[in-house]
């Protein structure tokens, strides 16, 4: 069979109706009301005229509405599409008008004016639903639409006086859930899953701890069963590792906790009052401020429900994890290795040399530039692949679609999505790190990931990250740009040197370090490169 997002959510809520499913600002929710609550947003879309296969983006941060959106849309077979609340109205124009978004949600003031500003250049963009009041700068953009078009304005509260009810058109398995990715180095692109892939590969076939799923009866009976994991998402939910981890844990069906922001105080405050099992975080743009957190307070707060933390989306080093453990040594940290065009490719781990390898799996291999497998025990570096269920392409891209998507000459469709990698003897892979972010040294090859990594065991760094600077000598050098962590005096050149050469060959040792203030991420944690040049290049051109 196929799978479908919404009839799995459905399977499970009708299988524990009683247990809470989400908590949230001291609110809980059973599985039954928050069925019920999207039944009713479903047919506020419906009402609107949203269908099947039409595109909505959700311009919001964590709360319960965008749970209920997420559900709502799928129920009614409606495409959901992730919109970062912080982008430029620029970045905002080309996703509403690239996805083809037929409505928005928005909540926010702020966000809404945004929507307002760009209202007139989104001629896609039909309904505009409001969670809480509606700004003025929104009537006013909506009332003055050139060219006799409307744009109708529908209040979310509105979904209160729907039907609750299930009366929805049979569903398929084959429709789409649209993820845009970050896009660090150039505007995002939109994965396109069919809700079956979807389930297959990022939601592990509905179970991430064993064989997968076979169908619906299998579900409901598995789920009945399995604990009720409170599951905490640091993540904001627009982030693909967060919108992964909500549908993997409702299909186990877990207890999902959000916070509106991103903030270590409250998650350390919420572990103990709402008895927290597993939380998730994005590298170390989230683990380190968390980890400060917990030193703080680990006397302070009953810690003894969590049993993990689990990174995805983003490098989460040895030094984070060490101090995780230092604060509580019963953890187990588990470091997910994946991507919006691949999901869940399994757990990523650093050996006693600093490597940071994934067990043999039948998920990826590692190919050559003409997709020809390289052999275990070569030597050889190359693309790492994954196999199996992956997405259909990027929306409107056959371009890129053809070169990330290719097909082997027995069939099999792989994801090849640039990180680099070697195969050892064992079947183990190595990651080297995203071969566009290759720094090529005397043509020596240095991958940014694992500089990094080692930077980040530094006592004295809080965040950094590796880029090339050009050198007469050697066409490019390493230079990092790095944050020192607070409380620790500034270390010298030599200093981050000698410790880099612990681990690392001497031409992968930084030769440039650049200090800021803040090293720019974007929400969900991912390095802003871009940004990471232009620091090291104006520090290379500044006056002596």
């Amino acid at each position: 069979m196929k799978f479908n997002l919404a009839d799995v959510f459905e399977t499970v809520a009708d299988s524990v109706p009683e247990r809470i499913a989400l908590s949230y600002q001291g609110r809980q929710i059973s599985y039954a009301e928050l069925d019920t609550l999207s039944n009713q947003v479903a047919h506020l879309f419906a009402g609107a005229g949203i269908g099947a296969f039409d595109n909505v983006a959700l311009f919001l941060k964590n709360s319960v509405e965008h749970v209920t959106s997420l559900l709502g849309l799928l129920k009614v077979r409606a495409v959901p599409v992730n919109v970062n609340y912080r982008y430029t109205n620029a970045e905002l124009q080309y996703i509403f008008d690239n996805s083809d978004s037929r409505a928005i949600i928005v909540e926010l003031p702020e966000h809404q004016r945004s929507v307002a500003a760009l209202l007139a250049e989104t001629p896609t963009v039909r309904t505009i639903f409001v969670i809480g009041d509606v700004a003025e700068e929104l009537y006013a953009a909506v009332a003055g639409l050139p060219d006799g078009r409307v744009v109708e304005i529908v209040s979310f509260a509105d979904a209160e006086s729907k039907p609750d009810g299930r009366d929805f058109e049979p569903r398929t398995g084959e429709e789409l859930y649209l993820l845009y990715t970050g896009g660090t180095t150039g505007y995002p692109k939109g994965v396109m899953w069919q809700h079956d892939d979807f389930f297959r590969k990022p939601l592990s076939g509905g179970n991430p701890y064993g064989e997968a799923r076979q169908d619906l009866e299998e579900i409901g009976t598995a789920v009945k069963d399995f604990p009720p994991i409170a599951f905490l998402l640091a993540a904001p939910l627009m982030h693909g590792a967060a919108s992964y981890s909500l549908f993997t844990f409702f299909t186990l069906g877990g207890r999902l906790v959000i916070q509106r922001d991103f903030d270590p105080e409250a998650i350390v405050t919420e572990i103990e009052k709402e008895k927290v099992n597993i939380v998730l975080i994005v590298g170390d743009a989230m683990g380190m401020p968390l980890v400060e957190e917990l030193e703080k307070r680990k006397d302070a707060v009953d810690l003894s429900s969590m049993f993990s933390i689990t990174s995805g989306g983003a490098i989460w080093s040895q030094h984070v994890r060490d101090r995780m453990l230092a604060v509580k040594p019963d953890l187990v940290l588990r470091d997910n290795f994946g991507a919006s065009e691949s999901g869940n490719d399994g757990e990523i781990m650093m050996d006693e040399n600093g490597n940071l390898k994934v067990p043999p799996t039948d998920r990826m291999m590692v190919v050559d530039e003409r997709h020809n497998k390289i052999e275990p025990g070569s030597g050889e570096v190359g693309y790492i692949a994954r196999i199996g269920n992956v997405p259909l392409g990027y929306y409107k891209d056959e371009e890129k679609t053809a070169k990330t998507f290719p097909t082997l000459a027995d069939g099999t469709r792989i994801s090849i999505l640039g990180d680099m990698g070697t195969v050892e003897a064992d079947g183990s892979i190595v990651f080297l790190g995203r071969g566009s972010q290759c720094i090529n040294t005397g043509g020596e090859k240095v991958y940014a990931e694992e500089v990094e990594a080692t930077l980040h065991g530094h006592p004295a760094i809080a965040d950094a990250l590796v880029v090339p600077v050009p050198d007469e000598k050697y066409g490019q050098r390493v230079a990092a740009v790095i944050k020192v962590a607070d409380g620790a005096d500034e270390p010298s050149l030599e200093e981050i040197q000698d410790h880099c050469r612990e681990s690392l060959a001497r031409y992968k040792v930084p030769r440039t370090v650049v200090f800021v203030d803040e090293v720019k991420r974007t929400p969900a944690g991912k390095a802003d490169y871009r940004w990471a040049k232009a620091a090291a290049a104006a520090h290379e051109t500044a006056p002596v």
